[in-house]
C-alpha cells in the first residue's frame, strides 16, 4: 500500500502526516502558533517561519513513531511547496527535499490550494470530478470548477480580499482577539444579524466573483460610530459574508454544466453559519453537498499527503530544483477578474 509523508508549512500552521493510498490516516501531529502571534492581533511571517524551524523536525519523528514506521517505508514525500507566506513555504519545502534526497524517495511539491480542492475526496470515496469547489480561507476565496488532479478551472475569485481575512480583520477591528473566525463567530452567536445595515457587495453581479474590502470599511464605520453593539456588528457582518458567499455560488453553480457536487474547503468552512447556508444552497440546486470535518477545513498535513498520493498515482513528481512560490494559482490561464488586484 502506498504511504505518503506530508508536510505542511504555508502560514501558522506546522503539521506532519502519514497518508495512505486508501484514505487511512495513519498519524496526523499539528502545531499551532496563536500564543506566538496572539499579541499582534495577527500572523507575522518572521515569527512563523522560525517556529515552523522549531518544530517541524519533532512533528515528522513523532508521526513515524505514532505510525511504528520509517522514512524508508514511505513511498514519497509530499510538501507544501506554495502559495503561501514564502519563508514558511521555504521550510517545508526543504525539509521535503532533504529528506527526498537522504532517502530517496520521489518529492512531490503540492500547490496548498490544490491541497484543499482533493482534501474532502480523502473522506468520501464517492466524490467524483467534476465538482464544483468554494475555497474559502484567510488568503483565498475563488470558485473552481474541479475536473480532475491538476486540472482546474476558476470560474471566480476575489478581487480583493478573501472572506477569511475579512474575517480576522474584522475581529482585530472588534477587539474580539485571535483567532479571528471563531471570534466573530462566537460574538455574531450573541448579536442581531439584521441590526447594522451593511453592504453587500457585487451582490447580483453577473460575473460570480467576491469583493470583501469595502465590508471591511463599513465594520470599520459602524464600529467607530459608536451606534451599535459590538455582538450587533458581528453578526451583521457575518450575515453579509453569507449573502454574499450564496449569491456568488448560485451564479456559479448555474452557469456550470454536470456537477457532481458543491464542494467548501479552507478555514471559513469550519464556521457553521456558513456551512448551513451552503448546504441549503446545494440542496436548492439538486446537489450534494460535500464539506470534510472541521480539522481537515483548515491547514494540515493529511489533506497535503492525500494531494500527494493522488499527483503519485497519476506519476507527477517533482525535482529537487522546485522552487518554493509565494503565489501559485491553480488555474494560471484564468482570466483576471476586472478590478482585482495583486493578491487576486
Amino acid at each position: 500500500m502506498t504511504i505518503i509523508l506530508g508536510l505542511e508549512s504555508s502560514c501558522d500552521e506546522t503539521a506532519a502526516a502519514l497518508v495512505t493510498a486508501d484514505r487511512r490516516i495513519l498519524a496526523h501531529k499539528l502545531a499551532t502558533q496563536e500564543a506566538e502571534h496572539r499579541p499582534y492581533g495577527g500572523v507575522v511571517p518572521e515569527i512563523a517561519a522560525r517556529a515552523h524551524v522549531e518544530m517541524l523536525t519533532p512533528l515528522i519523528k513523532a508521526v513515524f513513531d505514532e505510525a511504528g514506521l520509517a522514512l524508508a517505508d514511505v513511498d514519497a514525500i509530499a510538501a507544501t511547496a506554495g502559495p503561501g507566506l514564502i519563508g514558511g513555504v521555504m521550510v517545508g519545502l526543504v525539509t521535503g527535499k532533504a529528506l527526498s534526497l537522504a532517502s530517496g524517495k520521489p518529492l512531490v511539491a503540492v500547490n496548498h490550494l490544490e491541497g484543499h480542492a482533493l482534501s474532502p475526496r480523502l473522506v468520501d470515496p464517492s466524490l467524483e470530478f467534476p465538482y464544483l469547489l468554494l475555497l474559502v480561507s484567510g488568503g483565498h476565496c475563488q470558485l473552481l470548477r474541479v475536473e480532475g488532479v491538476g486540472r482546474y478551472r476558476r470560474l471566480a475569485t476575489t478581487i480583493d480580499d478573501a472572506a477569511g481575512e475579512a474575517f480576522d480583520k474584522t475581529a482585530k477591528l472588534l477587539g474580539l482577539g485571535f483567532p479571528g473566525g471563531p471570534a466573530v463567530e462566537r460574538a455574531a452567536a450573541l448579536g442581531d444579524a439584521m441590526a447594522v445595515p451593511l453592504p453587500r457587495p457585487l451582490l447580483g453581479a453577473n460575473d460570480p466573483h467576491f469583493s470583501f474590502a469595502g465590508l471591511k470599511s463599513a465594520v470599520l464605520r459602524a464600529h467607530q460610530s459608536g451606534q451599535w453593539q459590538v455582538e450587533d456588528i458581528a453578526a451583521s457582518f457575518q450575515q453579509a459574508v453569507i449573502d454574499c458567499l450564496i449569491d456568488r455560488t448560485g451564479k456559479a453553480i448555474a452557469s456550470s454544466a454536470g456537477l457532481t457536487a458543491l464542494v467548501v474547503a479552507g478555514g471559513v468552512a469550519a464556521n457553521q453559519s456558513v456551512r448551513t447556508a451552503l448546504e441549503a444552497l446545494a440542496i436548492d440546486h439538486g446537489l450534494p453537498f460535500v464539506v470534510p470535518p472541521l480539522w481537515l477545513c483548515t491547514d494540515n498535513a493529511a489533506m497535503i499527503g492525500w494531494a500527494g498520493a493522488e499527483r503519485f498515482a497519476e506519476g507527477l513528481t517533482d525535482g529537487l530544483d522546485f522552487v518554493a512560490r509565494p503565489r501559485w494559482p491553480l488555474d494560471p490561464g484564468a482570466e483576471k477578474a476586472r478590478g482585482a488586484g495583486v493578491k487576486a
